[in-house]
């Protein structure tokens, strides 16, 4: 493996791009906040980048009056408007792009291969997308019997929805959930997680310059404290949340008491199952490539990695080759695969998972495994072989740059291991015979399934979402649109 090591001019020269951290609540665009503040760290460097207000609950109460406020100016706006305001702000975002790019580099380490080869055209995309969908939510007429009676349905929007954002891909979490709620005829309160502010204020300036008028989006930064004043409050009409399922669990028992609709993603320790008939090394590359993309932070990674007995040692060995020659460190490189980890916190964690497998010795550790001296937040890219499938590591969410391989027989035998979790966001099958991929494809246990060095590429007229603690609800399509419509009922008698 190539280290290469932080250029700190370079991110001091992009950390130049941050907005000012600000919590945007009405008209207003307000420097501090309820619960103080918090210092944003680079997580490559260690450098600090400014101090980001965070909402207290206070905050959460005069955002969501504001997006109350907004809602019968947006809800009534013609459809055609709503539609062309979007169109702008997708045009908007495109014309942002190298800021963009620097954002994520600096806000939370996404590398810039990354942001150039899958976020980037993701983010323009979903915006525009929904855009066009504005102006084409239409009702049904009904067919109705015994009664002579003309029935139809309503779309309408729910109101004020909330969304709490992800770290790990704040841009794309924001282009998914953000355009079709708008475009459904919503107002939003947007709470990005603290350490990473920057893309949720970003967007928004672009949304209120492209024509949506203030309050329709708020954005309140902040921790657990804000997003459960934000829950609890009995103007939130719905609740859209990516995270864990630890986070969910409290938002489902905050929300229980006005009962909120909820769309979770909740993330996933998905299989990637490979038969003997594929290419090893082209497969071997897909799988330790897109295994440890934006440094394991991925909630659909392919990080179990189920190999047919007949050809497990090749792919290893060719695995093992891939990994020695990956380039990690700083992600402004464009060589860069595994940047760091989001922050500290992260490192440690991912750490303490990694030294508890290595002392159980609930595997062979072929590479990595280790955290990098100096300020950045670094592991090296970790891949174990012959795995316990039933240990922690291979169970539970790593979220970091860490891939486990098993070995299975028969067919049987590779679906038992991979629906052995209790996620179920994404699964992945290699192979050829077209009669095995859509068996697999059935018993898979998983929202969405990828065949053949297919991946999640969250392209916006595709439904992703999970089963099981991965979640439930969808993102994309019109599936996704429908998470933010309500649909009403009308009845007519018709006389004689």
């Amino acid at each position: 493996m190539h280290f290469i090591p932080p250029d700190a001019a370079a991110h001091a020269e992009a950390a130049k791009s941050l907005p000012k951290p600000k919590l945007m609540i009405g008209a207003k665009a307000l420097e501090h906040g309820a619960e103080g503040s918090f210092e944003h760290i680079n997580t490559t460097t260690g450098q600090a980048q400014g101090q980001v207000p965070l909402a207290g609950a206070a905050d959460v109460v005069n955002a969501v009056a504001a997006a109350r406020a907004a809602l019968p100016v947006w809800r009534d706006m013609k459809p055609y408007r709503r539609r062309q305001i979007l169109d702008r702000l997708a045009d908007l975002v495109e014309r942002h792009e190298e800021r963009f790019r620097k954002i994520a580099i600096v806000e939370n380490g996404i590398p810039a291969l990354t942001m150039t080869s899958g976020m980037w055209p993701r983010i323009v995309g979903w915006t525009r997308y929904y855009a066009g969908w504005a102006d084409k939510i239409d009702g049904l007429v009904t067919s109705t019997w015994p009664n002579d009676h003309f029935e139809y349905t309503v779309p309408e929007p729910y109101g004020v929805v909330a969304h709490i954002i992800t770290w790990n891909a704040p841009m794309l979490s924001l282009a998914m959930k953000i355009p079709p709620c708008l475009a459904a005829g919503n107002t939003v309160v947007i709470k990005p997680a603290e350490f990473t502010p920057y893309s949720a204020q970003l967007f928004t300036e672009l949304a209120l310059e492209a024509g949506v008028p203030a309050g329709v989006i708020n954005v309140v930064p902040g921790g657990v404290s804000a997003g459960e004043a934000l829950v609890r409050h009995p103007d939130v009409d719905k609740i859209s949340f990516t995270g864990g399922p630890v986070g969910a669990r409290a938002i489902m028992r905050s929300a229980a008491d006005t009962l909120k609709p909820l769309v979770f993603e909740l993330g996933g320790k998905s299989a990637n199952v490979v038969f003997p008939d594929i290419d090893v090394a082209s497969v071997a590359a897909y799988s330790v490539g897109f295994g440890f993309s934006n440094s394991g932070q991925g909630c659909a990674l392919p990080t179990r990695i189920m190999i047919h007995e007949d050809i497990y040692d090749a792919f290893i060995e060719t695995a093992l080759a891939v990994v020695e020659h990956l380039s990690y460190g700083d992600p402004m490189n464009e060589q860069v695969i595994v940047g760091p980890m989001v922050n500290a916190a992260a490192r440690q964690r991912v750490q303490s998972m990694i030294d508890e497998a290595r002392e159980n010795q609930v595997g062979e550790f072929l590479s990595g495994g280790e955290a990098m001296e100096g300020d950045g937040n670094f592991i090296t890219p970790t891949l174990i072989s012959n795995a316990d499938p039933h240990s922690a590591i291979a169970q539970k969410e790593v979220f970091g740059p860490v891939l486990c391989a098993f070995k299975f027989k028969t067919e049987d035998e590779a679906v038992e291991l991979a629906n052995a979790t209790e996620y179920g966001l994404s699964a992945y099958v290699q192979t050829n015979d077209l009669n095995v991929a859509q068996r697999m494809v059935r018993r898979l246990e998983a929202g969405t399934v990828y065949v053949n060095e297919a991946g999640p590429a969250y392209h916006a007229n595709s439904p992703f979402g999970g089963l099981g603690i991965s979640g439930f609800g969808r993102e994309g399509g019109k599936a996704g649109l429908e998470e933010f419509i309500r649909i009403k009922g009308v009845g007519m008698s018709i006389r004689s």
